[in-house]
């Protein structure tokens, strides 16, 4: 029966649901927006047709922006939410030191005096590195060097000053005050105060907070169940319509379509928008560390989707699912793009990281960094209904290829994926985030 492919193809289902996400305004994790958008999701996964719709509430560790700037002494030199933006979990308070440019800020750049002093780095990875730098990353390189603030610089021209998280797990607040600034604000600093003495000002609050979780299931009852996933919360400074409205979206999607095929499946769906997935994957964490390993047959985790017209499924080295995502490809003659490296990012990592079967999906889209993403353009205007369609009919079989009871994901070795994360250059990162599991 391919009836349920036309029926989603001309849904609204999942399209309305990421205007009523979008339609919230902040989502921070631990607002009242977040719960709003949990509570949205859960609802919408009930109306598909799911069963057991809940929000698991859990406590976490707040954040709320007050104002931010750059001063060279009395004097503003980047403020404003066009030019200056606090990093959520950044300390409050102020820190003065000679500013330096360390450009992309990739490690061997803090190889240098850095005591005391405000570092700025770019967004962006050069091509000569062949991997991805994270702002994390790069901001505890800044805190080991003794700095005394970091400015993180967008390298995506438009007045766009990102965000991003900077803490750890351990200490959720992070260290020094830390920034971020536009490309045009970035570039003025390096032209006018490289050298001079900067102050960064944060201003904050840390109050605790609350979040959760949005589950719920479908198909037969079973020991062994996939996890279909995204993360409804979305940093405050905007829509954020790609990440991750698209992905949660996406999900009540495929939940839609899978309650018409529901005798198809001979295991359990349990769908989840996770929650504080941009302040330190928090409510996938605790929710994977509540699972059996063994049960979790795989992890389908939709993360930045629809914005890129092609589906990027990286599979994390796991045979099953490089093969299942290749069969659905053959079947609809459709291109996804594939990819075995490991992804330490997103909600589906405090589960490939236990071993369990895990995609990374996304959009494909040219260049490295998030483009619109953490930054006030990620916006609605930007993206296609028919990109979510599309993504939705492609995941939704292959969720069901995955419920056959005649595919096995075999799980990896743990020691295996530490020595593939050190093989990748992907470790050193990690350690310095203090997001190594091993």
């Amino acid at each position: 029966m391919t009836d349920w492919i036309g029926d989603t193809f001309t849904s609204d289902a999942g399209w309305s649901h990421l205007e009523a996400l979008v339609d919230v305004g902040s989502r921070m994790a631990g607002t009242d927006g977040e719960r709003e958008g949990l509570e949205l999701t859960r609802d919408a996964l009930a109306e598909a047709g799911a069963r057991d719709a809940r929000i698991e509430a859990f406590q976490l560790q707040g954040w709320e922006r007050g104002d931010s700037a750059i001063r060279a002494a009395a004097d503003l030199v980047a403020s404003g939410m066009n030019a200056c933006i606090a990093l959520p979990r950044s300390p409050s308070g102020e820190a003065t030191g000679e500013f330096v440019d360390l450009g992309y800020g990739v490690p061997e750049d803090f190889e240098t005096d850095l005591d005391g002093k405000v570092v700025m780095v770019s967004s962006d990875t050069p091509d000569s590195v062949d991997r991805f730098v994270h702002r994390r990353e790069k901001y505890y390189h800044a805190v080991e060097a003794g700095a005394a603030a970091f400015v993180f610089a967008n390298h995506v021209e438009g007045t766009l000053p990102p965000t991003g998280s900077v803490g750890t797990a351990d200490a959720p607040v992070g260290d020094i005050p830390a920034v971020g600034v536009s490309k045009e604000a970035g570039a003025r600093l390096s032209r006018r105060h490289e050298g001079d003495e900067l102050t960064v000002v944060v201003d904050c609050e840390t109050p605790e907070a609350t979040s959760g979780n949005a589950v719920a299931e479908l198909g037969p009852d079973t020991d062994e169940y996939l996890v279909v996933s995204s993360h409804v919360d979305a940093h405050d400074i905007s829509q954020g319509a790609m990440d991750n409205g698209a992905g949660t979206a996406t999900i009540v999607e495929v939940a839609n379509a899978l309650a018409a095929r529901e005798a198809e499946l001979d295991r359990r769906v349990r769908f989840v928008g996770f929650g504080a997935e941009e302040v330190g994957l928090v409510g996938s964490s605790l929710f994977a560390d509540g699972v059996d390993p063994d049960r979790v047959a795989a992890v389908v985790n939709v993360d930045s989707n629809v914005f890129g017209r092609t589906l990027k499924l990286d599979h994390h080295g796991f045979d099953a699912l490089e093969a299942a995502a290749e069969r659905v490809s053959d079947r609809f003659d459709h291109p996804v793009s594939l990819g075995e490296e490991l992804v330490p990012h997103s909600d589906h990592w405090p589960f490939v990281e236990r071993g369990i079967p895990g995609y990374m999906v996304s959009g494909e889209t040219a260049g490295r960094g998030r483009g619109w993403g953490h930054t006030g353009a990620d916006t609605l205007d930007k993206l296609e209904s028919r990109n979510l369609r599309e993504q939705a009919i492609l995941l939704t079989d292959l969720v069901a290829e995955l419920a056959d009871e005649s595919v096995t994901t075999e799980r990896r070795d743990r020691d295996e994926l530490a020595a593939a994360l050190e093989r990748e250059g992907k470790a050193t990162g990690m350690k310095i985030t203090g997001d190594w599991p091993f």
